[in-house]
């Protein structure tokens, strides 16, 4: 696909198995999409090769990235040797952390902090709760414990002192003393990081965002330069985590922001989606290789979490779409544990080796093996381009060794087994993020993507009790296509920690205000267009006593930069979050005002989704490809077999039926029916009665 220059915007998301890439040309209204292998060890070259086979570089405008640099090196542990620099007496804060435990029943665990205690070093200093300097840092021992660190071989460096978030100037003093003995710019200050109350958060926070510098830093410099060689002369932005985008020079100070940047671009693209097509309110289902990432977005709105675990004991307090992911991915391995049942993940055959059916040297069966033996992907025209065809006897034999004889089984019995227990690991991460939160099922679209997410269409529809499920038009591009209408959005927060009776509103609301234009001024500065720009302005709020905050919108001023707050409306405000929260209210107990947050988002020019519709000369007659059997609840049915990008708008399909495209499968179970929209999704619901 080529163009005229610089007229493409294009969004890369970097998978474990595919990388995948989404080309836009709006003003030509033409787009490509492109699904290739992703390179372990060297996500740059995958990603290069996905742009290379679409376009010229030097045709490309934006490269908007939704990377998992910064969230393997998390789960894996990967992240560069680290330092922290502490108030004498704290060195152990990362250690103790909040006295969980990974197991729910039982006493026993184990956890070992990303910085060892060796390099955890302490000074003096104290920073009293109110922001009282009692002891100023002392810039010689902080000097003497940087080179200490760097003796022992530290590549990165946070400074994290207790009460910083009340007044940060011995964190600076530090950091002005830290720029005399260290080489390089991986350093991280917890109270520029999270100027929050709770030191544990604000120094797991600050820690793991130095673990990542070198990491992240380092991937997008190289990444950046081998574009530039290619000719590129565009803008490269990063997803965060929070939906929004960044440049490379903040991801590269903030990469922890990062850590779920790519499946927070699928929930960006889901929500677009499903409001042009008139559903608000849906569950987003993004299966990969890997994993299975369930997110909720209710009334049009995607849910933030203000904190978030990456693996156990490793706490990233900065706003994260709220994404519940469980090892239920393609690749996950089926296996029977002690007892003789069979689980599934979550170690997974990720892309190297992949699949049994892959041929590439996996033995061990997989979710994948078990559609291909049920005859639900076609193993002659495999997605993404790996492979000319999949090893279907490969698949079965594995089935057979690893599942169907433990259990006694058949192997299309033990295959469907194995899709059975994948989709119930599947229908309870969506009851976790509905019912147990208050949702009702009934009230939500499913939205499955990822490459193989249409596959179990029917299965989250009727497990869960869903009302329907949108496949969009290119399911499994489409964390591609959301980095391309993210928008640019930065986060603050400040500690407050007053009760409400006593709090100096006018002073709180300046500040917002005045938080609300700074994230102006970066704004302006990224270099990028923008339709508009909007503030939205939250405080953590709760009843005196309590430990935990409710978040509390507010609304802004009309015509000024601040919430335009009044002691009676933030008193409302909470009263009505928490009555949501919890049904009733505390009444007689005094509020507190813990933290304010200010959100401010440029808004991104949102395509016309109807460019991805079907061509006017779509046609039934042209989508069928004949028919192949189906194995389904213990026998085999004949499924008409269609080619899904050539439905014309308003065909409808009656299950069983298998309908196939580049990037994905959508399997139509014998109960279910589908109907393609204007925008060329595909609604399934149940079939009516007799």
């Amino acid at each position: 696909m080529k163009g005229p220059r610089g007229s493409l915007v294009v969004g890369v998301d970097v998978g474990g198995t595919f990388t995948d890439v989404f080309f836009l040309d709006e003003a030509a209204r033409r787009f490509q999409i492109a699904k290739v292998p992703s390179t372990r060890g060297d996500q740059a070259r995958g990603f290069i090769d996905g742009l290379t086979g679409g376009a010229r570089l030097a045709d490309i405008a934006t490269v908007v990235h939704g990377t998992t640099v910064g969230t393997n090196a998390l789960l894996e542990r990967k992240g560069a040797r680290t330092g922290v620099i502490t108030t004498r007496g704290f060195r152990d804060v990362l250690e103790m952390r909040r006295r969980d435990r990974p197991t729910t029943w039982g006493l026993w665990g184990q956890f070992v902090p990303i910085v060892p205690r060796d390099l955890r070093l302490e000074v003096g200093e104290r920073t009293l709760a109110d922001g009282t300097i009692l002891e100023p840092v002392n810039p010689e021992e902080v000097r003497e414990a940087a080179r200490l660190l760097l003796a022992q071989g530290a590549e990165a460096v946070s400074i994290v002192f207790i009460n910083a978030y009340a007044n940060g100037a011995n964190e600076e003093a530090a950091l002005a003393a830290l720029a005399d003995v260290w080489p390089n710019p991986h350093v991280s200050v917890s109270s520029r990081i999270l100027p929050e109350i709770r030191e544990y958060e604000r120094a797991s926070t600050a820690a793991l965002n130095a673990y990542l510098q070198p990491v992240v830093a380092n991937y997008l410099h190289r990444l950046q330069a081998r574009l530039r060689e290619g000719g590129f002369g565009g803008e490269v932005l990063i997803v965060q985590s929070n939906g929004g985008v960044m440049s490379v020079e903040t991801a590269g100070r903030l990469p922890v922001c990062t850590a779920l940047s790519g499946p927070a671009a699928g929930v960006i693209a889901c929500g677009h989606i499903a409001r042009a097509a008139g559903h608000p309110s849906v569950i987003t289902c993004d299966m990969g290789g890997t994993s299975f990432d369930v997110s909720l977005i209710a009334g049009g709105e995607s849910v933030l979490a203000a904190q978030t675990a990456i693996g156990f004991g490793m706490i990233v307090r900065t706003p994260m779409i709220e994404i519940t992911t469980i090892g239920a991915g393609g690749g996950s391995i089926a296996w029977i544990d002690r007892g003789g049942l069979l689980q599934i993940g979550p170690e997974s055959a990720g892309s190297d080796p992949g699949p049994v059916c892959y041929g590439l040297g996996n033995t061990r069966p997989t979710v994948t093996d078990a559609n291909v033996v049920l005859g639900r992907i076609n193993a002659a025209r495999p997605i993404g381009g790996k492979l000319a065809a999949l090893d279907v006897e490969a698949a079965r034999e594995a089935i057979r060794l690893h599942v169907a004889e433990p259990l006694g089984l058949g192997i299309e019995a033990a295959a469907e087994a194995v899709i059975r227990v994948a989709n119930s690991r599947m229908a309870g991460a969506i009851r976790l993020v509905s019912i147990e939160r208050g949702h009702n099922p009934r009230d939500f679209v499913a939205m499955p993507f990822g490459g193989g997410g249409a596959l179990h269409t029917g299965a989250l529809i009727k497990e869960v009790g869903l009302k329907s499920a949108l496949v969009p038009r290119f399911p499994g591009v489409t964390s591609a296509l959301g980095c391309v209408i993210a928008d640019m959005r930065h986060d603050f927060v400040r500690t407050v920690n007053r009760l409400l009776d006593q709090l100096d509103v006018a002073a709180l609301d300046s500040e917002m205000g005045a938080l609300a234009a700074e994230g102006e001024r970066l704004l302006g500065q990224a270099g990028v267009g923008f339709e508009g720009t909007a503030a939205g302005f939250e405080l953590d709020m709760s009843y005196l006593g309590q430990t935990h905050t409710v978040a509390v919108p507010l609304d802004a001023a009309p015509g000024g930069t601040g919430p335009g707050l009044t002691r009676d409306g933030i008193r409302a405000a909470f009263e009505a979050a928490y009555r949501r929260a919890f049904g009733r209210l505390l009444d007689g107990v005094a509020m507190r005002v813990l933290n304010m947050r200010v959100a401010v988002t440029g808004r991104r020019p949102k395509f016309d989704l109807t460019l991805l519709a079907p061509r006017a000369d779509a046609s039934l007659q042209a989508a069928g490809k004949g028919s192949r059997p189906v194995y389904v609840d213990g026998t085999w049915h004949e499924a008409r077999v269609l080619a899904r990008l050539e439905l014309p708008i308003g065909a409808i399909i009656e299950g069983p039926a298998v309908l196939e495209q580049p990037d994905s499968t959508i399997f139509l179970d014998p109960d279910l029916r589908g109907e393609v929209d204007r925008f060329g999704n595909f609604i399934v619901s149940r079939k009516e009665g007799p």
